[in-house]
């Protein structure tokens, strides 16, 4: 299975993102701004975008820009709605 098929990969990929952006994931599903489906959604649009090496070296860079994500995010848009909804 490659990067892009490991799901495990990508569900750490995508709480990581959050986390940059300051959401909480699970305190996002639990406020009800987001839903089981919409967060297996979040993986299957991660596991389908090609910047995945860009996402772990993003990642794990030592000095993270906080509240942003790669222009090249899936996730950008859902995870900066959330972060205008959700307590940080």
């Amino acid at each position: 299975m490659g990067v892009q098929g490991n799901v495990d990969l990508h569900f750490w990929i995508t709480r990581g993102m959050a986390r940059r952006m300051g959401v909480n994931l699970t305190a996002a599903m639990q406020e009800g701004f987001l839903t089981q489906a919409d967060f297996a959604a979040m993986i299957l649009r991660c596991r389908e975008c090609p910047g995945v090496d860009g996402c772990m070296a993003y990642l794990s860079s030592s000095s993270p820009a906080q509240g942003e994500t790669p222009d090249w995010c899936q996730n950008r848009a859902i995870l900066h709605d959330l972060s205008e909804l959700t307590v940080h």
